[in-house]
């Protein structure tokens, strides 16, 4: 039984306007560590051995086939990176790259975490429904930076 009791209506139009916050402060959040924190803390972000650098999550879901149709964060985070493409070739702009890259993994697995707070408000069933929510709209974010990231990394290993 939730903390709070309120009609259906309320209910849905308060979970949007929370997770409009939660994702907006998340992201400015996020923005404001300073990027040599992702450089220090990359042991978080290591690609693991069963994801194979990346390849598996282009066998299991076919990443390159939308990854190009997910809008990117600055859309409405106007100080943030652009990681819907490559800024140059050279070894500084995929540096960069790579460390956004981890800050927007960062970024998603958090915005997961808001997702338990809605059984405070909601029927368990919606409450349920916040999480799935949070889970679907996060997860193919997480991949897409699993996915990127190893290939980013070849390219600076083998440049050097």
């Amino acid at each position: 039984m939730p903390l709070i009791e309120l009609p259906l209506h309320r209910i849905i139009l308060l979970d949007a306007v929370a997770w409009m916050i939660f994702h907006l402060t998340i992201s400015v959040a996020a923005q404001r560590i300073p990027i040599n924190w992702f450089a220090r803390n990359g042991r978080l972000f290591k690609s693991f051995s069963w994801e194979q650098e990346g390849r598996i999550w282009q066998r299991l879901f076919r990443v390159k086939k939308w990854k190009g149709h997910i809008p990117d964060g600055t859309l409405f985070i106007s100080n943030g990176y652009n990681k819907s493409h490559l800024h140059g070739a050279d070894d500084s702009s995929l540096y960069d790259f790579l460390l956004e890259s981890r800050r927007a993994e960062c970024v998603h697995w958090l915005t997961i975490l808001p997702g338990f707070l809605f059984f405070f408000w909601n029927p368990v069933w919606a409450a349920w429904l916040n999480v799935a929510y949070a889970v679907l709209f996060n997860v193919p974010l997480i991949v897409v930076q699993r996915f990127n990231r190893p290939r980013l990394e070849r390219l600076l290993n083998s440049s050097r």
